[in-house]
């Protein structure tokens, strides 16, 4: 008999969404409070966010399958992660803005292509081995790093503002949706477009919520808005997992 492979990632839904643009958010935003407000620093941050991120990494990967809390943890630690490996490359290492998107286009580009070439599918359904849910993360990563300088560059960098960013880059979330819905793009296309855009939605989101008034912001305390989203996302991710507990006794009371 053979055996049914497990995915291992998230399936999709709306609090999927919910979950991953509030953990996008919480990347800018406690990467800010503990690098800026906590005075720990730029590097000093990345090393403690990188080993924290290692250690849910490890601790994701011995699931051999979706599990909730560990999922989303590593999402909101990756998110963490790339935003600080961007900010580390744009302040501290003096790399534009622009390069940075280009090099990052051209990186996550690249890992779609070899794993499209080595696993003929790039679809979030079927990660159902270590080599499929390997490209998923380093992609994941990928793409908050990504998303994070494409959000610098359009809020920042091109002066279009936090608010007006947001309302782009939701526009595209939403247009993702549309097409696909109208069946004139397909699923994985419109996932990673929605997937990769959803951090520049957190970020814009993040600096429109924290930064001063007169930089745009509405100036609300980094710390409010770090617990405000941290009790949405574990709120959400313990729905999740009492839902998936539910959903397995009732396949097993069915099977026996």
């Amino acid at each position: 008999m053979k055996k049914e492979l497990v995915n291992r990632v998230a399936s999709l839904g709306v609090l999927f969404w919910v979950i991953k643009i509030f953990s996008t958010t919480v990347g800018e935003t406690a990467a800010d409070y503990v690098n800026i407000n906590l005075g720990v620093g730029l590097i000093k941050t990345a090393i403690l966010m990188g080993a924290i991120t290692i250690g849910v990494t490890f601790w994701n990967f011995r699931q051999k399958k979706y599990y909730a809390p560990a999922y989303w943890s590593l999402i909101v630690m990756m998110s963490i992660e790339g935003t600080l490996i961007t900010d580390y490359l744009v302040d501290g290492l003096n790399i534009s803005l622009i390069t940075l998107d280009f090099v990052f286009a051209i990186a996550l580009g690249l890992l779609f292509y070899f794993w499209h070439k080595k696993e003929h599918s790039l679809s979030i359904h079927t990660i159902n081995n270590n080599t499929r849910e390997r490209f998923y993360w380093v992609i994941v990563l990928t793409t908050f790093a990504l998303g994070t300088g494409i959000g610098d560059t359009v809020s920042e960098h091109l002066q279009v503002g936090y608010l007006y960013s947001l309302i782009i880059f939701g526009s595209i979330f939403v247009l993702a949706g549309v097409l696909f819905y109208s069946k004139i793009i397909k699923e994985v296309f419109a996932f990673w477009v929605a997937f990769i855009v959803t951090r520049p939605i957190g970020a814009s989101l993040g600096d429109l919520l924290i930064q001063p008034h007169q930089d745009g912001g509405l100036g609300i305390s980094t710390a409010v808005i770090n617990i405000i989203f941290f009790i949405i996302i574990i709120a959400s991710v313990v729905y999740l997992t009492i839902d998936s507990l539910k959903k397995r006794r009732v396949t097993n009371l069915d099977e026996a």
